[in-house]
């Protein structure tokens, strides 16, 4: 068994071509990896602020219109739909039948 504890010598302990390869083959990766993290960043369609404000603005704007104002009279209470019931009954006085 080697003991723990043995003298190095620095002329003889270098990484050698495999640690360079291992270093080289890391460097690559980082490269390809950060390429690819740059497009995929490029396709996020982050909305501006300009944008959102001008969502929030027709949000208001759709709210507005459809919400009706209290010193304008209804439309819908102006004219009352007749109920199905009313136009059922003449139909059947006319055919001489009964339910």
């Amino acid at each position: 068994m080697f003991p723990l504890a043995m003298p190095l010598n620095d002329d003889t302990v270098t990484p050698g071509f495999l640690g360079f390869g291992v270093f080289l083959a890391l460097v690559v990766a980082l490269v390809f990896l950060i390429r690819s993290m740059n497009k995929q960043i490029g396709r996020i369609q982050a909305p501006r602020e300009a944008d959102l404000k001008q969502r929030e603005w027709e949000a208001a704007q759709s709210a507005k219109a459809a919400k009706p104002s209290p010193s304008a009279p209804s439309a819908t209470s102006a004219k009352a739909a007749p109920s199905p019931k009313a136009d059922a009954e003449p139909a059947e006085k006319e055919s001489g039948g009964t339910a």
